[in-house]
C-alpha cells in the first residue's frame, strides 16, 4: 500500500458564499456578508505570510447546504465547520485554530 502524499495546503478554508433570491425560502450566507469577510480573510493570511502551498489557502464555495445556521465556513483537513459574526471572529479561527491547532469551541458548528 503506498502512503498518501502530504496535502498541497496545511489548512484549507472554504467559505459558504451562496447567493439566493430575497424571495427564497431559505436564508443565504452571502446576505450576511461571506463574501466580504471571505475577502478579509484572505488579506489577512495573506499578510500574515500564510498563504500559498504547503500552508493556507481561502475559498469562496457554492452552497455548503447549512446557510440556516449561517454564515458558514468548513476548515480542511479537520473538518471543523465553523458560524461567524465577523472580522473578530475569523481572527480568532486564524489565531487559533488556524495559529495554534485549536479549534474554536464558542464558534464550532457540530
Amino acid at each position: 500500500m503506498s502512503e498518501h502524499p502530504a496535502p498541497y495546503y496545511e489548512h484549507h478554508l472554504f467559505f459558504c458564499c451562496n447567493r439566493r433570491d430575497a424571495t427564497a425560502a431559505r436564508p443565504c450566507c452571502a446576505a450576511h456578508g461571506a463574501e466580504r469577510v471571505r475577502a478579509y480573510a484572505k488579506e489577512r493570511i495573506k499578510a500574515l505570510g500564510s498563504n500559498g502551498p504547503g500552508q493556507v489557502r481561502v475559498n469562496m464555495a457554492g452552497c455548503l447546504d447549512r446557510c440556516e445556521l449561517g454564515p458558514v465556513l468548513v476548515v480542511y483537513p479537520e473538518g471543523v465547520w465553523y458560524r461567524y459574526l465577523d472580522e473578530e471572529d475569523i481572527d480568532e479561527i486564524i489565531e487559533e485554530h488556524i495559529g495554534n491547532g485549536r479549534p474554536v469551541e464558542r464558534l464550532r458548528l457540530p
